[in-house]
Formats: C-alpha cells, sequence, structure tokens
C-alpha cells in the first residue's frame, strides 16, 4: 500500500506545532467524510433490500415509534384534488403507511373543514368506511406561502395532531409541493425556516417543471441546495413511476437474450413516443408558458431514453443507476434544428373541437408547440450511429405511451422485402410488452406474415395486470421508504438542460413557426418524413391489438 504523504512530506516529528495541528485537522476531515460515504453505503444497502422483498412501511424501527405527517401544499389545487389525495388515500387504504400517519393540506384559500375533505375526497375509489377514516387525519391550514409565521403556527398545529397520532417518541415529516415553480424556492424557505420536525427526518417533494431552460433550473437547484441536502430531496417525474418504466430495467438485465443484441450493431433505431387524443382543454394558458418540449419531452421521454440505453449499474442502490443515467444523458449532444419538427393542432376538420389558438386560455398569435418530434444521438460505443427519436403532442388521432425498439433486418438475403423486428413496451393504455415478429403462415403455403409474442399484463397477470398501482402511489410511498430510485438527481437534471436549451432559445429566438396539423391526426407529414430520413420503417398493415383471451 502506497504511503501516505505528511504536509510538506516530513515526518510528524519534524513538524511545528502548527503543522501538526493543520495536519490532525485534515485527518480529522478525511475520517468524517469516509463515516458519510459508509453511512452512504449502509443507507443504500438498507434502500436495496426493502425495495426487492415485500412492501415495508418503515425505514427502520425507530420509524414505526415515531409519527409521520405528510404535508401537502397546494391542497386546494387540481394536482393534489386529482392525483395527491387519491394515491395517499390508496396507500392508506392498503395498508402502506404508518399507522400513526396524519395528512396535512395547505394553501392560500379559505375553505371550512367540512368543505375541504368533501374536496380532496371527491376522487377517491374505495370502501367508504375507509374513506371516512382517512378523511378523519385530514385537516387543513390556510396561510401564505411566503410567510414564515403562517409556517410558525401551522408548525404548531402540526406537532399537536403529531402528539395526538402517536408521536410522543418523535415526527417525521414529508413535504409534498404541488404548487407552481415560482413559488418553490419561497415557500422552502419557509419550510426550512418554521416547519421542519427536530424530532425526525424531513423530505421535500418537488413537482416538475424543475426550471425552463438550464440557466433557471441550475439557480431553483442552488437555491435548493443552500435549503435542503440532496438527500432530502425528491424531484418527482411521474413517468418513473409507470409499471412498464419499472420493468425496463428489468427485461434488459434480468435477460439474457437482450444483452447481446442492445446495441447499434443490432438496433436500427429506437423511438419512444407520448401521444394525446385531447388539446388542452381549457388549460391552454399554463401549457402556453412550457410547451409540448418543456412539458414532457425534456423529462418524461428523455428519463425513459435514460433507462433503456444506459450502461448495466453496478448496483441496483438509487446512486448506482442515477450515476449512468446521468453518465448516459452526458453523451448526448444538444439538438440540431434539422433533426426537430415542431407542430401546433389546427381544428378538427368535422368542426367538433376548436385549434389550439381557439382556446381562450391561449395567448392571441402563440407559436408555442403543441407536437415536436426530435432525433437524438449518443456518442459512445454502444450506441453511435443508432438514432433515439422522441415524439409526442397533443390532439392526435389516439392516446398511448410506448418505447419501439427497431431491429435491424437480416442480411442473410434468403428472404426479400421483410419487415424488421421491433421489441414494443407499451406503457398506456393497455401495459404490454411485444415482439413483432416473421412468420409462415400456417397450412399449404410459403406466404410469410408478420405476427407478434404478445406479453399483454392483463391477460398473463390477471386483475393485478389490468389493476396496475399509479405512478403517484409507487412513487409516494418511495419517498416515506427514503428510496431515491425513482428520482431524478440535480446532475441528471443539468445535463438533460444541456441536451434542449440550446434548440429551446434558437426556437424562441428565430420565432420559428410551428406546422399546423388537423385535431386528431396522426402527426405532421414532416414528422414522419424525419423518421424516414433516419430509417425508420413503419408497417402502416400491422396494427397491434390487445389480447382478448
Amino acid at each position: 500500500m502506497e504511503r501516505q504523504s505528511f504536509v510538506g512530506e516530513k515526518s510528524p516529528h519534524e513538524m511545528s506545532i502548527d503543522e501538526l495541528r493543520k495536519e490532525n485537522e485534515r485527518l480529522r476531515q478525511v475520517v468524517v467524510e469516509c463515516q458519510s460515504k459508509l453511512e452512504l453505503i449502509e443507507k443504500s444497502k438498507h434502500t436495496l433490500c426493502g425495495s426487492v422483498g415485500s412492501a415495508r412501511i418503515a425505514d427502520t424501527a425507530d420509524d414505526k415509534n415515531k409519527a409521520l405527517t405528510i404535508v401537502v401544499l397546494g391542497a386546494s389545487g387540481d394536482l393534489a384534488r386529482k392525483k395527491t389525495f387519491p394515491a395517499l388515500f390508496r396507500l392508506f387504504a392498503d395498508g402502506l403507511l404508518p399507522p400513526q400517519t396524519t395528512y396535512a393540506g395547505f394553501a392560500r384559500s379559505a375553505i371550512p373543514p367540512d368543505e375541504y375533505r368533501a374536496k380532496i375526497g371527491q376522487y377517491f375509489k374505495g370502501p367508504e368506511e375507509k374513506k371516512e377514516e382517512f378523511l378523519s387525519r385530514c385537516y387543513y391550514f390556510k396561510g401564505d406561502y411566503d410567510s414564515a409565521q403562517a409556517f410558525v403556527e401551522f408548525d404548531e398545529i402540526i406537532k399537536k395532531h403529531e402528539l395526538e397520532h402517536g408521536g410522543r417518541t418523535g415526527a417525521n415529516r414529508i413535504f409534498y409541493m404541488a404548487i407552481p415553480p415560482s413559488i418553490f424556492v419561497a415557500t422552502s424557505k419557509s419550510i426550512r425556516s418554521s416547519a421542519m420536525t427536530k424530532t425526525g427526518w424531513n423530505r421535500i417533494v418537488v413537482e416538475k417543471p424543475f426550471g425552463k431552460d438550464s440557466e433557471s433550473s441550475l439557480e431553483l437547484g442552488q437555491e435548493l441546495a443552500k435549503l435542503f441536502h440532496e438527500d432530502q430531496l425528491y424531484r418527482i417525474d411521474h413517468y418513473l413511476g409507470k409499471e412498464m418504466v419499472q420493468n425496463l430495467m428489468v427485461l434488459r438485465f434480468a435477460n439474457e437474450v437482450f444483452e447481446p443484441v442492445w446495441n447499434r450493431r443490432h438496433i436500427a433505431n429506437v423511438q419512444i413516443t407520448f401521444k394525446e387524443d385531447f388539446g388542452t382543454q381549457g388549460r391552454g394558458g399554463y401549457f402556453d408558458e412550457f410547451g409540448i418540449i418543456r412539458d414532457v419531452m425534456q423529462n418524461h421521454l428523455l428519463q425513459m431514453l435514460a433507462l433503456v440505453a444506459m450502461e448495466p449499474p453496478v448496483t441496483l442502490s438509487a446512486e448506482d443507476v442515477r450515476d449512468e443515467k446521468a453518465k448516459l444523458l452526458k453523451a448526448i449532444p444538444p439538438i440540431r434544428m434539422e433533426d426537430i419538427v415542431i407542430g401546433q393542432y389546427g381544428r378538427d376538420p368535422k368542426g367538433r373541437e376548436g385549434s389550439y389558438l381557439e382556446d381562450p386560455t391561449v395567448p392571441k398569435g402563440s407559436i408555442t408547440p403543441t407536437f415536436a418530434t426530435a432525433v437524438l444521438h449518443i456518442n459512445n460505443s454502444r450506441w453511435r450511429g443508432t438514432p433515439f427519436i422522441l415524439k409526442c403532442g397533443k390532439a392526435l388521432n389516439e392516446r398511448k405511451a410506448e418505447v419501439r425498439i427497431q431491429f435491424r433486418t437480416p442480411a442473410s438475403g434468403l428472404f426479400v422485402n421483410l419487415s424488421p423486428n421491433e421489441l414494443v413496451l407499451r406503457i398506456q393504455p393497455d401495459a404490454a410488452v411485444y415482439l413483432k415478429m416473421t412468420t409462415k403462415k400456417p397450412g399449404l403455403t410459403e406466404e410469410r406474415v408478420y405476427a407478434e409474442l404478445d406479453l399483454t399484463y392483463g391477460d398473463r397477470f390477471g386483475d393485478a395486470g389490468k389493476s396496475l398501482p399509479e405512478a403517484y402511489e409507487r412513487l409516494i410511498l418511495d419517498v416515506v421508504r427514503g428510496d431515491h430510485n425513482l428520482f431524478v438527481r440535480d446532475d441528471e437534471l443539468q445535463a438533460a438542460w444541456a441536451i434542449f436549451t440550446p434548440i429551446l432559445h434558437q426556437l424562441e429566438r428565430e420565432h420559428v413557426k410551428p406546422i399546423i396539423y388537423e385535431y386528431g391526426s396522426r402527426a405532421p407529414v414532416e414528422s414522419d418524413e424525419l423518421l424516414q430520413r433516419y430509417g425508420y420503417q413503419r408497417t402502416a398493415e400491422y396494427v397491434w391489438r390487445p389480447s382478448q383471451l
């Protein structure tokens, strides 16, 4: 083992008192750093053991004796009512949250207690007695997000409820920010100064968008870093909680059949698609501030790309997985103008739906895209030369999200006019994995047909495959467990924005007008032309349908 040198290569007996003090302080810092790393390793092991086995409701035995308060900031808003509280209720109904958990709502609106409980409970699905039990544990506080005094008063109310629900040995708290990004920092300062528990852990859940470009994201990250440690922050991208997205790593790394062909020599292109069959539905004012690239492509689709393309992690611990995702994202150069198509939906030709610009909440003459196709390139030995195509849009012909991996056609020349094999991971609706392949048509014929090996979740797994947990359920449960695996780390975020910020600024600086496409159409023709230029072969005569077993 190589000898560690002392200050100036002196031995201890040659040092002055000041030099010895400095060396002692340096060694103390080394010990502290090593202890911190050991704690992180132990935490990763502990988290991994809990995530692979049966569901746990606490990180440690000590947590079982503490109260847990889940604070929902923005409790009167749509996100909280439609997503956050229904997910909390389902976790409660399934017995996956500690029995001493209470649910505190905070917002600026004045809402009487009964009206508040009725409002957050309107989207619950489950037995009435469970709903009543859950709502009895919910309470609400009206205050301003930037008011430290309001949070001091809120903290006192939280403490009272924690004592009433078994928190005599301490309490843990989760702060879920279901609020606009413009007030993240002000709210975080109020939490940090006045509402964090001193007898347990504190965890902060931040909803996207995480800024609008590299600069604003970095600024937000720096502000949050002044207030919280990275291991306290959970940047939530709900698509990472989808069942099929969860299955990506299992399919890749638990099946030997895929790894040998998971590279540029066998895969011609990868397409990741997100399509909605409806428009902005009166929410155009919010959407117009961000557009489809910031709202969907830069986060949901890019995170899926990272899971598809990353190298195998050393372990399944959160930090090892996120290390590989960050490394992959850093290998992707910024998108070029010739590799992107943007569009905006027009009127339905039958007159049933209006255009984007006819949404009364959209600014007049807006050129915000509601559709985008972009081709990304990965500069590493596994993927160099294989295009990754991201496509997303509103008011299209169907609702679906999928990952489509198109393989190269066989080079043997024994058969001609072959359609390429495709491995498709259908995320929604009707979760499924299927492999498109060429086979002989049964009977006294040499005719070839395009068919599939089909794993439709609803058929293979019965009720469990039909009623999959909502993404928010899985993610909130992981916050309770302290598992960061499905949450975005700060360096991942900066690498993601580095890919998109230059093209976003160029589109805005040059006032590039989006192509108008009909409401309910597949996509702008220019999008198909871009895909063809990069070798994607669409088999228009083939349509996958969920099995009817």
